[in-house]
């Protein structure tokens, strides 16, 4: 056993002027470089929703139409699940027969992305396979009508929206949490 008088404790901590300071450079240089990368994480989160990757912002918001723009529909590519939305429809004057405009709605619409109120109010609503079919009274062109939607699950969602004798909009939205 060796004797403490002949070998004296050596205290190995750093010290700057008798202060002891602790300090494990290679440590702190992991840590400050783990610091940057969560920073930079942050950054790509918040940049990622403000450009609307998480639902409601620049990216998210989508507009398409028919091929003869008979039918614009304005709508969010990317919903929030329990969140309340509103997709457009802009009905151009060719898209109304006889004061009528008849739009076909599918149940992805419907069901899926969970439409709580259309306004104004159809004239006529009939289920028809795979969806409903509106009909819409008209007095003046262009149309608006707006389907306020409200999903309840997070997933993948495909609508077909159609006006009567034009080509169908088909599009798919992603309801995140």
């Amino acid at each position: 056993m060796p004797d403490p008088e002949t070998n004296p404790v050596v205290d190995s901590v750093p010290k700057v002027n008798e202060i002891a300071v602790g300090e494990d450079l290679a440590f702190q240089r992991k840590w400050w470089r783990f610091e940057r990368i969560i920073w930079l994480l942050f950054v790509v989160i918040l940049v990622c929703d403000l450009l609307g990757l998480f639902g409601r912002g620049w990216f998210s918001k989508a507009k398409c139409s028919t091929p003869d723009h008979a039918l614009t529909v304005d709508y969010q590519r990317i919903e929030r699940a329990s969140t309340p939305s509103t997709l457009t429809l802009h009905f151009d004057p060719s898209s109304v027969q006889d004061r009528h405009i008849v739009v076909f709605v599918s149940n992805g619409l419907i069901k899926s992305l969970g439409a709580r109120r259309i306004s104004p109010q159809p004239a006529i609503s009939a289920l028809s396979e795979g969806g409903v079919t509106y009909t819409f009274d008209v007095r003046s062109a262009p149309t608006i009508v707006e389907i306020r939607l409200q999903p309840q699950m997070p997933g993948e969602y495909a609508f077909r929206i159609q006006t009567a004798g034009n080509a169908p909009i088909r599009r798919t939205v992603l309801v995140v949490p």
